[in-house]
């Protein structure tokens, strides 16, 4: 099984400026292909620190991803650097330099001097083509490591490394055998706790697959790693581990893979034919926002409001005064009202409406910040439920309309 190690360079991240999404993408497509990752280190923007971070990498690993420190200016060292961990020098490529000046003339500007550094690589390396910017790629080797260097800009990175590494990489891995499998399990109603009492036995460190969970304002994702020695085995014990879970977990699963949950409501209005409208106070049209992120929204989704004032309730939606006086605007009474108010308006098959106290204040010893009511309105009636979500104001209100939409997706399964 091919091991690789995951350097990026750059003061930016080091600082915390900036998150190093980059390690977590090619960490997530590596371990797909089944290549373990064994290490990861960040370089500032120094020629000996990347050049330790290389020698790091090289004693741990047989693959060596790079990214960042390509760009033309005098901070970005990558190359120099990689030249003298290489001991060799740097080398102008005339072709590479043909092609970043053609950029500039397609761009109806003139090159600085600067981007012909851009064109140097180290001698017996060879450049990766940038199909979207002036920063190539670079691939070496290096006592029997091979080492493939990329620009650190994300959507540039993701694409030369789909493009020119990955296939490479996976004809590495093949030849090296063993195989390692990842599948993912989506759930949603339960805690990370919860869920893995329910797995039980199957969690155990001492079995293949190995379980792992990770969690997102109420998503608990489950893991499944398995490793065989070849694609048939591997998937076998996969498949297994699958359909074990699923028989344990049932509705709290809501998909496989990378479908979120906004996508699976969606396609299950469409398969349906049924259509969606919100109705929102605490999460401020949050929920419209993650409904209409999924492509193709606009073939079930009708409308929204943002009723955030009692005003707006009494307007909009003709949620009756007397309602709100009685109950307050934080109760299971409004927040059906407003689901029915919306349905009536909007003509919508199904509407969701959520009425809640986000914080940081607000709240009281009867009614909490996280105190959240969600009402789930169609023609076969309404169903208004309770919740009190811990966290800041940004978690609860995700995770309120997160289980909006958890509530929709079970209604549908059983309309």
């Amino acid at each position: 099984m091919a091991m690789a190690s995951i350097v990026t360079v750059g003061n930016e991240i080091l600082s915390g400026y900036v998150v190093n999404t980059n390690t977590a993408y090619l960490a997530g497509k590596l371990l797909e292909t089944g290549v373990c990752v064994v290490s990861e280190h960040t370089a500032g923007d120094e020629e000996e620190a990347i050049i330790k971070a290389l020698r790091l990498a090289a004693d741990e690993a047989d693959l060596i991803i790079v990214t960042g420190g390509l760009g033309p200016t005098e901070d970005d060292l990558t190359r120099e650097a990689l030249a003298r961990f290489l001991e060799t020098e740097l080398e102008l490529d005339k072709k590479l330099l043909q092609k970043i000046e053609g950029i500039f003339r397609g761009r109806g500007i003139s090159m600085s001097a600067n981007n012909k550094r851009q064109a140097f690589i180290p001698k017996g390396a060879t450049a990766i083509a940038n199909i979207i910017g002036t920063a190539a790629g670079i691939r070496a080797e290096w006592k029997g490591k091979i080492i493939f260097v990329m620009p650190g800009v994300p959507y540039e990175m993701k694409l030369m490394f789909e493009k020119s590494i990955l296939p490479e990489i996976k004809k590495i891995q093949d030849k090296k055998g063993g195989v390692k499998v990842i599948r993912k399990i989506n759930c949603f109603g339960e805690g990370e706790s919860k869920i893995a009492e329910m797995l039980g036995d199957l969690g155990s460190r001492e079995r293949n697959p190995q379980i792992n969970y990770t969690v997102d304002c109420g998503t608990v994702t489950i893991h499944i790693t398995t490793t065989g020695r070849d694609r048939k085995e591997a998937e076998e014990l996969a498949d297994k581990d699958e359909k074990n879970i699923t028989k344990r977990l049932g509705k709290l699963i809501f998909s496989k893979g990378d479908l979120s949950l906004e996508e699976v409501v969606g396609e299950l209005l469409v398969q349906k034919g049924k259509t969606i409208a919100t109705a929102e106070s605490c999460t401020g049209g949050l929920l419209a926002k993650m409904i209409t992120d999924a492509a193709g929204a606009s073939r079930y989704f009708l409308q929204g409001w943002v009723t955030y004032s009692n005003s707006a309730k009494i307007k909009e939606l003709g949620v009756e005064a007397d309602i709100i006086e009685r109950n307050g605007a934080i109760s299971e009474e409004t927040a059906a009202a407003m689901a029915k108010g919306a349905r009536q308006k909007s003509g919508a098959d199904y509407t969701i409406a959520i009425t809640g106290i986000a914080g940081p204040e607000g709240g009281s010893e009867q009614k909490p910040v996280g105190l959240v009511f969600i009402s789930v309105d169609s023609e076969g009636g309404t169903d208004t439920k309770k919740f009190v979500f811990r966290g800041d104001r940004a978690s609860i209100r995700k995770r309120a309309a997160k289980t909006a939409l958890n509530l929709l997706r079970l209604k549908l399964q059983i309309d």
